[in-house]
């Protein structure tokens, strides 16, 4: 058997006019810590100088995320960006320092790399040095991915197990720029905003003396009455969840929901998967227990007639 040599290596749309590759760099810190922040800033730093300074090398972008998880890639919108401009034929070639930080996500570290590797596209992982353009580096990718995925999913464990503990112990930590009516006050503690307090006491009173609740959404938007995020436009279930979170009589009841996993970050309301936390008395409140009580029962009763 004679073999003969190729004549015509296989070459893409871009190296056929050029010999010049261009490269782009992908980094990305999960926390907006100092440390964190000064780690992103020499990646930055340390890719532009590099890859500007090969003279077969064109810089074709640094694309970066910071303070988001890798576990997902929905909110990163550095690296969707990057995806979208290799698909579309800008970029030759991706760097990065480590699989950890291109995703934390083995299926998504793998699904990335083989459409890229599927238009000639390479993403070297400097760290574990591995070129992802070639096909044997797919168990490597997929056996570090899955230690940083398992590193995720043990960081995740550990504040879930913190956040709870401190739910045992009673100590609540309210989400203000969500919760009309408070703001934290000077010892830390919900202090009443006065003029916001009115309003909830409106919906209260108004819901007790049979307005529906697209009567009462109309009455607050005709009154010029803003929302906890500031809006002049109100949505129905905003009011309702209003006239059901028990912090309105002055408790707290914890784990009302909870995250489904690390990967999905899924958010589901906690129907007696896992234990719940009821703190009476916490903090002052807006309407008194009895009210609170009797909005209850006349929510029960619309619902069991609908």
């Amino acid at each position: 058997v004679r073999t003969i040599a190729p004549t015509i290596q296989p070459v893409n749309a871009h190296s056929a006019q050029s010999m010049t590759k261009r490269v782009a760099a992908y980094c990305r810190v999960s926390t907006k810590d100092e440390e964190q922040l000064t780690s992103y800033e020499a990646q930055v730093d340390y890719y532009t100088h590099y890859i500007k300074e090969r003279p077969d090398w064109t810089f074709a972008g640094m694309y970066a995320d910071e303070g988001i998880s890798g576990t997902n890639t929905k909110r990163r919108e550095g690296f969707n960006q990057m995806i979208a401009d290799a698909l579309a034929g800008k970029i030759d070639l991706i760097l990065t320092k480590s699989i950890s930080r291109f995703a934390r996500n083995t299926v998504d570290t793998l699904n990335f790399t083989r459409e890229l590797r599927s238009l000639g596209i390479p993403v070297v992982f400097e760290e574990q040095n591995i070129n992802s353009i070639h096909p044997e580096s797919e168990f490597l990718i997929t056996l570090h991915g899955a230690f940083a995925q398992a590193e995720s999913e043990s960081t995740s464990s550990r504040v879930r197990w913190g956040k709870r503990q401190s739910m045992k112990e009673g100590r609540v930590a309210m989400q203000y720029q969500k919760l009309l009516g408070y703001e934290r006050g000077p010892d830390g503690k919900p202090q009443i905003v006065p003029e916001q307090a009115e309003i909830v006491r409106f919906i209260y009173q108004r819901y007790l003396a049979g307005d529906p609740l697209r009567s009462i959404k109309e009455q607050l938007e005709a009154q010029g009455c803003l929302t906890a995020a500031g809006k002049s436009k109100w949505v129905i279930s905003n009011i309702k969840s209003i006239l059901t979170n028990e912090k309105y009589c002055g408790d707290a009841l914890l784990q009302k929901t909870f995250v489904k996993d690390c990967i999905s970050k899924k958010v589901i309301p906690n129907t007696g998967q896992l234990p719940k936390y009821l703190i009476q008395n916490h903090h002052e409140g807006i309407v008194s227990r009895e009210i609170f009580d009797a909005v209850q029962l006349e929510m029960a009763r619309r619902n069991a007639k609908a």
